[in-house]
């Protein structure tokens, strides 16, 4: 079993390190803000020359990213790449990529219904209901109380239907407003389990960090940061990168607020998932 190392500060490991892929959410964001001490890390890593990519399972393209980032003083130059779900989702739309080449383009809006950037400037029209649809898409739940149970007469409609479950990103929870929330993941999990037909994509996937690795030439050794065992540290281990958990992300009521992480709940947790960090830090900090 790999062994677990927990650190206080990034610094201690940075310089075994050439390039870092950090996650947003949970790593940079908390939903609601970009984390203070988070931004003065990555700062750090820009003025040691590393290359520092920002991959994220959002669905929100890489414009939107890089807004929130520069009113919050980083600015997106301090990145090798950004790359997000909903940047990938947007050009698979596009381009009628694979299991996008035949789904229609009408779509039911299922959650928050705010943010649309993945179909900007293509031609996909909304409809208010699901039996004028060729699938149901979602980028956040409406609201960071809502369960389940909230969309299973959505589901359950659309099952009946036949019409596929579309969303960017497969993760199960994320950060709203500072708070942990369900994400479209769960439901696309619920929808499968009904026998309806899910298109996600995101970490872990390989192809999905490999669309920010394949352009960067003499890229060294790589460290991946995320929040989430299920999608950053279990992609890092399918790529055979070492990887870092940040313990005050999604985990955190599972894993603690200790300054000092858990290492035993993290080896708990990690088992739970086949998928096991190098290291384990609260939060993000140089």
């Amino acid at each position: 079993m790999k062994m677990i190392k927990p650190v206080v500060n990034l610094s201690k490991v940075a310089e075994n390190y050439d390039t870092f892929i950090l996650g947003f959410n949970g790593v940079l964001s908390n939903g609601n803000e970009i984390l203070p001490e988070a931004a003065t890390c990555l700062k750090n890593l820009f003025t040691v020359g590393k290359k520092v990519i920002l991959l994220t399972n959002s669905p929100l393209r890489v414009a939107s990213i890089a807004s929130i980032l520069s009113r919050a003083g980083i600015s997106p130059m301090l990145f090798t790449c950004i790359m997000s779900a909903g940047e990938i989702l947007h050009y698979r739309l596009k381009h009628a990529y694979g299991d996008y080449s035949a789904i229609g383009n009408t779509y039911f809006h299922l959650g928050n219904k705010s943010e649309k950037g993945v179909f900007a400037d293509l031609d996909f029209k909304e409809s208010n209901s699901l039996e004028n649809s060729h699938f149901m898409y979602m980028s956040e739940v409406s609201s960071p109380s809502d369960t389940i149970d909230t969309y299973l007469p959505f589901l359950e409609h659309a099952a009946g239907l036949g019409i596929p479950f579309v969303c960017a990103g497969n993760d199960t929870s994320c950060f709203i407003d500072g708070k942990i929330s369900l994400a479209p993941g769960a439901l696309a999990e619920q929808y499968a389990v009904m026998g309806g037909r899910i298109i996600t994509l995101g970490k872990p996937d390989a192809q999905i960090f490999n669309y920010c690795l394949d352009g960067i030439k003499e890229r060294g050794s790589t460290l991946v940061v995320g929040d989430n065992v299920a999608t950053d540290i279990k992609g890092a281990e399918i790529l055979g990168f070492d990887s870092m958990l940040i313990s005050k992300g999604i985990h955190v009521n599972y894993l603690g607020e200790g300054y000092i992480p858990d290492v035993a709940k993290t080896r708990e947790l990690s088992n739970n998932y086949d998928a096991s960090p190098n290291y384990v830090i609260s939060n993000l900090r140089w």
